[in-house]
C-alpha cells in the first residue's frame, strides 16, 4: 500500500471535526488509515459528471475522494436566472460537503499525474485570491498587494495522493478563440461568481445611468447590453435580460426605459442550430420583442472603456472607462458602446487537460491496455501521450470512458492504440472516439450514473456507454420557452411549463426543490430585489 506524504508541509494536521457522521476535514494520514481494503477512487472536479458519480458509488466497495477547486456544484441551467434575480444564487448550488455524504473532499485542483506510479499531485486552492472574489476577470475587483505577494498567495502546499481508480472530470473554459480583450473584459456564465458579476454590473449600470450628471450619450451606452452567442445559454439569458427590464426596471427607472437596448450577436447566419427550423423560428419571432438578433457578425476585439462620445467632457472618465467597446464585422468594421458583454460560444479546454496531460510519458506494462485485444498489455514500458480531439482538446476516450493513449510523436516507432487502466475521463473535458454527444449536463450526468453502475458492479467490460436524448429545452422569455424530443415539440406557455418543472424535479437536494418555487412566486409577487451588495 502505498504511504501518502505531504509535499511542502508534512507533519501540519488539520484538526478534527465531525459533523452528522461526516468528517469536515481529514488528514492525509487519516485518509490512508480509513481506506481500509476498499479502492480509493479520486475524482477530479464537482461539476456535473464528478458530483454525481461521487454520489453513486458504493462507500463499502470504494473510498472516494472528490478533488475541486469549487467547494460546491453547480446547477448550470438556473444561472441565467440567478444573474438578473430571478432566483438567489444559492438556489443553483449544491454544498459538495453535506450530511449524508460518503465520500472525503480536498478543496485543489491537480497539478500533474504520474500514471505509471499512479499518483496525482495537488495543489490546495482554498487560499487562493481568485476564489470567492467578484471581477477578476471582468477588472470589477483590484488586489492591490504587489504582485510577488499574489502570485505566493495563490500557491497553496503540494501534496502527492496515490489512486487506484482516477476519474478526471475538470469540465471545460468559455471558449474565447483568442479575440483580444474577451478573456479579460467579457462576462461569462458558468459558474455562480460569473452570475453574481453580472448581477452587480447590471445594477450598476442602471444607478450610474440614473445619475443626474450623466448625459444622455453615456446613458445610450451604459443601458446596451450585449450577449455573445446564439446558442441556449445566450439566449436564455438575453430573455431573462429582457424579463427583469420589462417587470421591473421599466417601473423603478421609467426615465430610462427609452434608452435600454439588448443585442444577440452570432458569427453563424441563425440561432439555436441545435433545434428544428419551425422551433428555432419561434424561438427568433418571439424573443425579437425586446430583443435585437444579429446573426453572421464577427467579434474582432473587446476592450474596456466607451468609444469616444462627442458632447462628454472630461468630467465624465470615470464612468466612461466602466463601459465596453465590442468592435464587429459584418460587411464593414464597425464599434458598438456596451454597458457590458456576456459570452457565451463554446467549450475550450481545461488547463490541467491542455497542460498537464499533454507530454509524453512512460508507463509500466500493467497501466496500458492495447485495444487491438482488450486482455492484452504491450511487453514493456513505452512513450506514450493521452489522446486529444484534434478540434476540441478534449481526452479522448473508447465506450467504457477509459482514456485512450497513442504513441509518442518522438517514438522511434509507432505503438498500437491503447488505454490507460483504471483512468477514466467524461464530462465536459472529454469525448467518446467517434461520437458527437453534445457537450451539455445532461450527456456529463448520465456518463457519470453509467460508470457508477459498472464500477459498483465490477463489470466495466460489459456492454458500453450510450446517449440516451431526454430531449432539449431553452427558455425564451415572458414565460414562453420551446422544447424539442424525440416524441414531438413544443412551444409557448406549456413549454415554460415544462421546463420548469424538469429543471426542479431535477435539482439535487430537496433544500433547493422547496427554496426555487418560493424565489419564484416572492419574486412574481412583489418583484426582484435588485440591491447592491
Amino acid at each position: 500500500m502505498a504511504l501518502l506524504f505531504c509535499t511542502f508541509r508534512p507533519s501540519v494536521a488539520l484538526p478534527s471535526r465531525f459533523f452528522a457522521g461526516q468528517r469536515r476535514s481529514i488528514t492525509i494520514k487519516q485518509l490512508e488509515a480509513a481506506k481500509n481494503d476498499r479502492e480509493r477512487v479520486v475524482i477530479l472536479g464537482s461539476g456535473w459528471a464528478g458530483y454525481n458519480l461521487a454520489r453513486s458509488l458504493n462507500p463499502k466497495k470504494f473510498q472516494t475522494v472528490v478533488i475541486s477547486p469549487r467547494s460546491y456544484f453547480v446547477f448550470t441551467p438556473l444561472l441565467a436566472s440567478t444573474s438578473v434575480g430571478t432566483l438567489e444564487f444559492r438556489t443553483a448550488l449544491e454544498p459538495v460537503r453535506s450530511r449524508g455524504s460518503k465520500y472525503e473532499y480536498i478543496q485543489g485542483r491537480a497539478d500533474a499525474v504520474d500514471f505509471g506510479k499512479k499518483e496525482i499531485m495537488v495543489r490546495e486552492t482554498v487560499r487562493d485570491p481568485n476564489q470567492g472574489l467578484l471581477g477578476v476577470r471582468a477588472g470589477e475587483v483590484k488586489d492591490e498587494r504587489p504582485l510577488e505577494m499574489r502570485i505566493e498567495a495563490s500557491r497553496g502546499s503540494l501534496f502527492s495522493m496515490h489512486y487506484d481508480k482516477l476519474v478526471i472530470s475538470v469540465g471545460s473554459y468559455s471558449q474565447t478563440f483568442g479575440i483580444p480583450g474577451v478573456k479579460e473584459n467579457a462576462f461569462f456564465l458558468k459558474d455562480v461568481q460569473d452570475a453574481r458579476k453580472i448581477r452587480n454590473k447590471l445594477l450598476s449600470c442602471f444607478e450610474t445611468a440614473a445619475l443626474p450628471t450623466t448625459p444622455v450619450a453615456l446613458k445610450k451606452q451604459l443601458l446596451n447590453f450585449a450577449i455573445v452567442g446564439g446558442g441556449p445559454t445566450g439566449i436564455e439569458f438575453s430573455g431573462e435580460l429582457k424579463d427583469i427590464f420589462e417587470d421591473d426596471m421599466s417601473r423603478l427607472y421609467p426615465q430610462l426605459a427609452e434608452h435600454v437596448k439588448i443585442t444577440v450577436y452570432d458569427v453563424a447566419d441563425k440561432i439555436l442550430p441545435m433545434f428544428d427550423e419551425k422551433l428555432a423560428g419561434y424561438a427568433l419571432e418571439h424573443i425579437a420583442k425586446g430583443v435585437t438578433v444579429k446573426t453572421s457578425h464577427r467579434i474582432k476585439e473587446l476592450r474596456r472603456g466607451f468609444p469616444n462620445i462627442e458632447g462628454v467632457g472630461d468630467f465624465h472618465d470615470d464612468v466612461k472607462a466602466s463601459g465596453f467597446t465590442l468592435s464587429l464585422e459584418n460587411g464593414h468594421q464597425s464599434e458598438v458602446g456596451c454597458g457590458f458583454v456576456v459570452w457565451s460560444t463554446g467549450l475550450m479546454s481545461n488547463p490541467f487537460v491542455a497542460k498537464a496531460l499533454s507530454s509524453s510519458f512512460t508507463a509500466p506494462a500493467s497501466c496500458v491496455r492495447l485495444l487491438s485485444n482488450i486482455d492484452d498489455s504491450p511487453e514493456s514500458s513505452a512513450d506514450w501521450e493521452v489522446q486529444k480531439h484534434p478540434r476540441t482538446g478534449s481526452i479522448v476516450t473508447d465506450d467504457y470512458l477509459r482514456v485512450q493513449l497513442g504513441s509518442s510523436a518522438s517514438h522511434s516507432e509507432p505503438q498500437p492504440a491503447a488505454i490507460l487502466r483504471d483512468v477514466f475521463a467524461l464530462g465536459d473535458c472529454a469525448v467518446i472516439d467517434g461520437t458527437q454527444y453534445p457537450s451539455t449536463a445532461q450527456v456529463a450526468a448520465q456518463k457519470a450514473k453509467w460508470l457508477a453502475k459498472k464500477l459498483n458492479k465490477g463489470d466495466i467490460n460489459t456492454q458500453g456507454f450510450s446517449f440516451m436524448s431526454q430531449g432539449i429545452m431553452a427558455y425564451i422569455g415572458r414565460m414562453n420557452a420551446i422544447v424539442q424530443m424525440d416524441k414531438g415539440s413544443l412551444s409557448g406557455r406549456a413549454a415554460w411549463m415544462m421546463w420548469r418543472g424538469a429543471y426542479l424535479v431535477k435539482s439535487i437536494s430537496w433544500r433547493n426543490r422547496l427554496l426555487i418555487p418560493m424565489y419564484w412566486t416572492i419574486n412574481w409577487i412583489f418583484g426582484r430585489d435588485i440591491s447592491r451588495f
